[in-house]
């Protein structure tokens, strides 16, 4: 969890309603770096339904529900870079895909917040900070920093608060070529049960079909280099 990267009753329909906003200006809580999530291919039931379930169609058709990304938020892809980076897939990977959601951030997913969540053989992607900056209590893992500098997110620490900075250009190759593909490869992921061994296909999915695939990178070139910061 795509760094903010997952047989029971069927769940009953979300009421639609409008999300409270959080203030986009607070800080994180120590453990709530955002991450990818998955739900995995089972479905939850209605208590615990983290969003609004959407049956498979089979019809071969990718629908896009699009949500208000909420006061202080920006959603920094539309429907049709989410199409023309699944285009740019192996359709045998991207058919499985039948509905990306862009869904409104609230109080209660700003305190756990997410970049993106498979649920069945839907995307749901989160909006950022509208500020393009996400704060933090906490300095970040060695992963996290690897992570986020390798798509051009920077990390900074004053007073005692991390904070990670992006510019429209690097949060959107962000979210198309990691956190995108990332659920990708969690819909695609038919074999593994465990939640450790699913989070690792997904950053293997990610790795290969997002991030060496838009750098024009093959297995020969090596694994990903970390870019070094400015001191």
């Amino acid at each position: 969890m795509s760094s903010r990267r997952p047989s029971r009753p069927v769940p009953v329909p979300l009421p639609a309603r409008r999300a409270s906003s959080p203030p986009a200006h607070d800080p994180r809580p120590a453990t709530a770096f955002r991450a990818r999530v998955t739900r995995g291919a089972v479905r939850r039931d209605e208590f615990s339904a983290p969003e609004r379930w959407h049956d498979p169609r089979d019809d071969g058709r990718l629908k896009f529900v699009v949500e208000p990304a909420g006061e202080g938020y920006l959603h920094v892809l539309t429907p049709d870079d989410v199409r023309e980076r699944l285009v740019q897939l192996p359709s045998q990977l991207a058919n499985k895909v039948e509905v990306v959601q862009f869904s409104t951030m609230t109080r209660k997913r700003a305190c756990f917040p997410c970049y993106g969540m498979q649920w069945g053989r839907t995307i749901y992607l989160y909006p950022i900070e509208s500020t393009l900056v996400e704060e933090y209590h906490r300095a970040p893992t060695p992963i996290q920093e690897q992570e986020a500098c390798m798509f051009g997110g920077v990390w900074s620490c004053a007073g005692g608060l991390w904070k990670l900075s992006w510019t429209l250009p690097t949060i959107r190759d962000f979210y198309l070529n990691n956190v995108l593909i990332h659920e990708v490869g969690h819909v695609n992921d038919e074999r593994n049960t465990s939640s450790r061994d699913r989070e690792r296909y997904a950053n293997w999915f990610a790795i290969e079909y997002g991030y060496r695939a838009s750098r024009g990178l093959t297995l020969a070139d090596g694994p990903p280099q970390r870019p070094r910061q400015p001191r």
